[in-house]
């Protein structure tokens, strides 16, 4: 099986590696999170330009009708340089779900709006008080003649504080699971925003008989995208493994202990290579999620299988990159903090590795035996 990148690919890669190289080193970007809106308009256009906002939607929906595999590229790119852009909660996701069940009309109304970055979106469907993979929602659809009102309350939203337009889930009058679309500024809807353990952003929104316009019953659509949103948070692990790693060999070539330097003493060095092994675990598992959905098969126990490899390689790679490090290693100035911050937010959205493995447990007797 050939898992090398195309030429188109590679190209891709490299061209959001030097946009976020140019725009992020740790200084500037700890500049940007500490702002209100937490990440830069100015690198949400110059991605809106390469057409990275774009890449997963469909020619006629004004995108570039890419698939998973290029997206897991940019997400490794997000991941590598903790770009604070909201590329899954206002794109990938929510615009996913608009293209997947939305009219041609609602189609063309937002999604080349979100392509060129000129509207963000957020996916409200969590609610307080309940865990992945649970899927009971309190919050309620009631018809209204040809129209719809929703009630409840959303929490986490992903970047929902900054979002022009919500997709939220919500149980129809019959009893399904229905999608519709709310106006963030809409009567009945109230945010409250606030900043997330690393330094991104979220909101808790509360819907009191908003008006919502119905997107379609979509229970199946749902569970595709959370198989999605797993892959890409494999793919954005990967690149932030990938930098934390790199920061530790460079600390421990240059720290010097006794007259020479980290790198020279065997455990360490031993230590570094064991953070190596946990990385290609983790990037074979992230590939092979990703590869799965390039295949059209969006399966949820594959999805646990990917998470549940890359929550504890991730939890391995961010705990030795702290030790190595010393004190230094937890300093808000020093950028490895920010991304075992970052990768210990990734292990506990959409599911932790307890909850992942619950999942493949929960699959065991559905595994076909081989015959004796």
């Amino acid at each position: 099986m050939d898992f090398e990148l195309t030429d188109e690919q590679v190209m891709l890669r490299d061209t959001v590696r030097d946009l976020l190289a140019r725009n992020y080193d740790p200084e500037s970007r700890l500049k940007v999170t500490d702002t209100e809106l937490g990440w830069s308009r100015d690198v949400w256009r110059q991605l809106a330009e390469l057409g990275v906002l774009g890449l997963s939607f469909s020619e006629e929906d004004g995108g570039m009708d890419a698939g998973p595999v290029e997206t897991m590229v940019v997400l490794e790119e997000i991941g590598r340089r903790l770009a604070p852009e909201p590329l899954l909660d206002a794109v990938l996701v929510p615009g996913g779900l608009v293209a997947a069940v939305g009219s041609a009309e609602q189609r063309q109304r937002i999604l080349p709006e979100v392509a060129a970055g000129e509207k963000l979106l957020a996916f409200a469907h969590s609610e307080p008080g309940t865990r992945w993979p649970a899927a009971e929602l309190s919050t309620k659809a009631v018809a209204q003649g040809d129209s719809y009102t929703v009630t409840g309350i959303k929490n986490p939203v992903g970047h929902g504080d900054c979002a022009d337009e919500l997709v939220v889930s919500a149980t129809l009058p019959d009893g399904g699971l229905g999608l519709f679309l709310v106006a963030a500024d809409a009567s009945g809807v109230s945010r409250k925003s606030y900043r997330t353990v690393d330094g991104q952003r979220g909101a808790q929104i509360e819907f009191a008989s908003a008006p919502a316009e119905l997107l379609g019953a979509a229970a199946e659509a749902v569970q595709t995208a959370i198989v999605h949103a797993q892959a890409l948070l494999c793919a954005e692990s990967i690149g932030a493994m990938e930098e934390a790693l790199r920061l530790t060999t460079d600390y421990l070539k240059a720290r010097k202990q006794f007259g020479v330097t980290l790198s020279k003493f065997q455990t360490l060095t031993q230590r570094a290579a064991n953070m190596y092994v946990s990385l290609e675990l983790a990037r074979s598992m992230s590939l092979y999620a990703n590869a799965a959905l390039a295949d059209g098969k969006a399966d949820p126990v594959i999805a646990s299988r990917a998470r549940l490899q890359v929550s504890r390689s991730a939890r391995h790679v961010g705990q030795e990159a702290i030790q190595m490090h010393g004190g230094i290693g937890v300093t808000a100035e020093y950028p490895v903090s920010h991304y075992v911050a970052r990768l210990t937010a990734i292990e506990r959205t959409l599911g932790g590795a307890l909850e992942h493995l619950q999942v493949l447990s929960a699959a065991v007797g559905e595994y076909d035996q081989p015959e004796l």
